[in-house]
C-alpha cells in the first residue's frame, strides 16, 4: 500500500506543479494582452447577439421575398415534366455499349482473379 500513498503523493505534487505552471502562463497571456491593448474578460466573451425588432425583420423578410422573386422571374422556366411530379425520362444504353462494359468488367474480375492466384 505505501507504493500506492507514493505514487498519489507524487501525482498531487506534480498536479500542483502544473496548476503553478498554468497560473504563471495565464499571467504571462494576460501581460501580453494588456500591451496589445485588449482586456482579458473581452477575448474570452462572446457579444450579445444583435436585437432586430419586429417590424424590421419584416422589411427584411419582405426584401428577401421580393430577391428570390425576381430571381424566378429571370430564371428558366422548368419543364412541363418535372411540375406534373413525373418522373424524368430515363436515359437508354445500347447493346453495344451494354456488351463492352461487360467485357471489360470480366476482363478487371479476370486480372483480380490472377493477381490473387500470384498471391496464393
Amino acid at each position: 500500500m505505501s507504493n500506492l500513498d507514493n505514487a498519489l503523493r507524487e501525482l498531487r505534487e506534480k498536479r500542483g506543479q502544473a496548476q503553478v505552471e498554468i497560473e504563471k502562463l495565464d499571467q504571462i497571456i494576460s501581460g501580453i494582452e494588456s500591451l496589445k491593448g485588449l482586456s482579458p474578460a473581452s477575448t474570452r466573451t462572446t457579444q450579445p447577439k444583435r436585437v432586430i425588432s419586429a417590424a424590421s425583420r419584416r422589411k427584411m423578410a419582405l426584401a428577401q421575398k421580393a430577391r428570390w422573386a425576381t430571381l424566378r422571374k429571370n430564371s428558366q422556366p422548368t419543364s412541363v415534366a418535372k411540375s406534373t411530379g413525373s418522373a424524368p425520362a430515363r436515359r437508354k444504353i445500347s447493346a453495344a455499349g451494354r456488351k463492352r462494359i461487360a467485357a471489360a468488367q470480366r476482363a478487371r474480375w479476370a486480372a483480380v482473379r490472377a493477381q490473387q492466384k500470384k498471391v496464393a
